[in-house]
């Protein structure tokens, strides 16, 4: 497997599918690969290892879902439950139906959207990246944009009624935010106090400062001759609200612990996180047989079309998306997966007791340069095992 899975990792940073690349394979038993090529930086010679640090965006998703699972364990949260319940605010959002000129046409929702529907995606919460009514509201009111880290970022209207679709958008930052009301605690206290410092996960964190900043790879754009460029681009630090849906900094062996304990059906190194009753919930179809589709691009430079396994059938659990059926040479019907916009990627495959974990930065997201590698990866680490 070593051999099959550095030759795919030497050759994508050799043809400039990346500056720099870290990947993990692991068990529930342990870490059975760890790898890293190319550099931190395309305008620098510092080479990439395997401890260095990445903005994993929206795998921090599953995080946000596990800190609300532990608290739903404990009798303290309520899936069902109206958000409303735990942060009235959310009241406030209505369904942006489209404009009149550049006035936004808004009516009530009807029906309130739960918890679980925030989980779930499908709330009716949507990202502006695919979603040009979305892109255009945000233009004309000057509401900002979740990435600010302000209280204001995440009140964006509706896309649709709460249950009507599958969508994405910020509805794992507002269930960072329920978190820390029946929690009490702000979310990066909950979150390393109950998920990182237990599973000894040092490098994963909501800021990267002092002598980690040393280790953060940079990020990178996309230019129009398929070149990188070197571009800022950071989760905003000490916000006002941190995100659930996207503020996470992370390496990739932080990351595989994190995998590892969910392929342990909940512990990991005798450290319980989720009773494996409460983790096979929350792993389980929650959308029914509502469809998981393509997120057409609105803004290209942040991302392509998005959509995992097209033409196949997946749906969505608590924490991530299920492929409902077998990629050729890949991972198993019944695995989990999710990626951040940066182009890190995670899959965790229970039939087969294996996960892995990519990590790259550049923009746009699923550039297709960038899940080449994933597949090139995903399928070494198969036809290894």
């Amino acid at each position: 497997m070593t051999a099959l899975i550095d030759d795919v990792l030497k050759r994508s940073t050799d043809r400039g599918a990346c500056a720099g690349i870290v990947a993990a394979v692991g068990t529930s038993d342990g870490t059975i690969y760890e790898g890293s090529f190319g550099r931190r930086a395309i305008d620098q010679t510092v080479p990439m290892t395997v401890d260095a640090i990445f903005r994993i965006f929206s795998m921090t998703k599953i995080v946000g879902g596990v800190a609300a699972m532990k608290l739903v364990e404990g009798g303290a949260l309520d899936l069902d439950a109206p958000v409303e319940k735990y942060r009235p605010e959310f009241a406030e959002l209505q369904v942006l139906e489209g404009f009149n000129g550049d006035e936004p046409i808004l009516r009530a929702p009807k029906r309130k959207a739960t918890v679980r529907q925030l989980m779930t995606h499908t709330s009716g919460l949507v990202y502006e990246f695919w979603n040009a009514n979305m892109a255009k509201y945000l233009e004309v009111t000057g509401n900002p944009s979740f990435l600010t880290g302000k209280k204001q970022g995440i009140m964006y209207p509706l896309a649709f009624d709460p249950g009507e679709r599958w969508d994405y958008g910020v509805g794992i930052d507002w269930l960072g935010q329920v978190v820390e009301t029946v929690s009490g605690k702000r979310l990066d206290t909950f979150c390393k106090g109950e998920i990182f410092a237990p599973l000894n996960m040092p490098d994963t964190d909501f800021e990267c400062e002092g002598s980690k900043q040393s280790r953060l790879a940079s990020v990178h754009a996309r230019q129009p001759d398929g070149s990188l460029a070197v571009i800022a681009l950071d989760p905003p630090s000490h916000p006002e609200i941190y995100g659930a849906g996207y503020g996470l900094y992370s390496t990739a062996g932080d990351f595989m612990r994190f995998l590892r304990m969910l392929l342990n059906r909940g512990s990991l190194d005798g450290v319980r996180i989720l009773k494996a009753d409460t983790l096979a919930d929350a792993l389980a179809n929650h959308i029914g047989n509502l469809e998981i589709g393509n997120l057409k691009s609105v803004i290209p430079a942040v991302s392509c079309d998005a959509e995992f396994f097209p033409g196949m059938q997946k749906r969505h659990s608590l924490l991530g998306l299920i492929n409902l059926e077998q990629p050729r040479g890949m991972r198993s019907a019944g695995s989990h997966c999710w990626a951040g916009a940066l182009n890190t990627f995670f899959w965790f495959d229970p039939p087969r007791n294996i996960a892995g974990v990519l990590l790259m930065q550049s923009l746009p997201f699923v550039d297709p340069i960038a899940t080449d590698v994933l597949v090139e990866f995903e399928k070494a680490v198969y036809a290894g095992l």
